[in-house]
């Protein structure tokens, strides 16, 4: 299946341009998602916006953007004005700097996107950006318009590719002395041999399976055991027979057999 592409534009450093394409490197699309139903009827339930005044539900052509200049008083942006002050960055990346690769604390990081070719003809201008950055350690730093606010993002070459990261501006970033600063508690020199022991005891190699979700793995198992109890089952004539209920009274014994190894585990402590 071809990759689906979350925006593309190009890559420019001075009079070198290339077309590329970008994709977010992380998703979200795997977790469980619900519905909102009518529990009566088990009907979707579904959203609309409505005038504030009369009442009435607003036609998605009827919908505009509004900037409050009082109270109930707004000045009103309709699609084309905002495509009017469209910047360059909507569609160029253009590096205007480059910075060592570890002068950017962590802490302005905020998303990455996967960065490459977007055309075999600019394949060779992107590989000679890439490794120039690779082999003098720094990323490119540039702008960007992203969901139509222009963001500084830095470009750091990984692999093939190269890894796009969007920065959290200035004023949203906490500066950590203003709570660091007052923590005078000093380790006990004695004490710190005894905490290395226990860091050699619990280290391992790094895996993804340090960052499972188990609450995920269980409604994966929950939503599952319910489609199971759910599903009609056909007879050998074609017509569809009730589930058995022997499934709901297994579930009905384990859970109070469950609750009662519990009651036990309690008295016994």
């Amino acid at each position: 299946m071809a990759p689906r592409y979350y925006w593309k534009g190009y890559l420019k450093l001075s009079l070198v341009t290339c077309p590329v394409a970008m994709t977010p490197a992380t998703s979200e699309s795997e977790k469980v998602r619900f519905h909102t139903l009518n529990r009566d009827t088990g009907n979707r339930v579904v959203s609309q916006y409505v005038d504030s005044v009369t009442g009435k539900p607003v036609k998605d052509e009827n919908e505009a953007k509004g900037y409050a200049r009082g109270e109930n008083d707004y000045v009103i942006l309709t699609e084309d004005d905002l495509d009017r002050v469209a910047l360059d960055t909507v569609k160029t990346i253009d590096i205007e700097k480059f910075v060592p690769a570890n002068s950017i604390e962590w802490i302005y990081l905020e998303k990455p996107h996967y960065l490459m070719p977007d055309d075999a003809v600019g394949n060779e201008a992107f590989a000679v950006i890439r490794d120039a950055m690779k082999a003098d350690k720094v990323v490119g730093v540039s702008k960007l318009v992203m969901g139509r606010r222009e963001r500084a993002v830095i470009l750091e070459p990984r692999d093939e590719g190269i890894v796009l990261w969007s920065l959290r501006f200035g004023d949203e970033v906490r500066p950590e002395e203003n709570y660091f600063e007052d923590i005078e508690a000093e380790a006990d020199p004695d004490l710190v041999p005894l905490v290395q022991q226990l860091i050699k005891q619990k280290s391992a190699r790094w895996s993804t399976n340090m960052v499972r979700d188990p609450i995920q793995a269980s409604l994966v198992k929950l939503i599952e055991e319910k489609k199971k109890l759910l599903k009609p089952k056909k007879t050998a004539k074609g017509k569809t027979a009730p589930a058995p209920a022997s499934n709901v009274v297994n579930i009905m014994d384990a859970l109070k057999k469950s609750i009662q190894a519990d009651l036990k585990g309690r008295k016994a402590g």
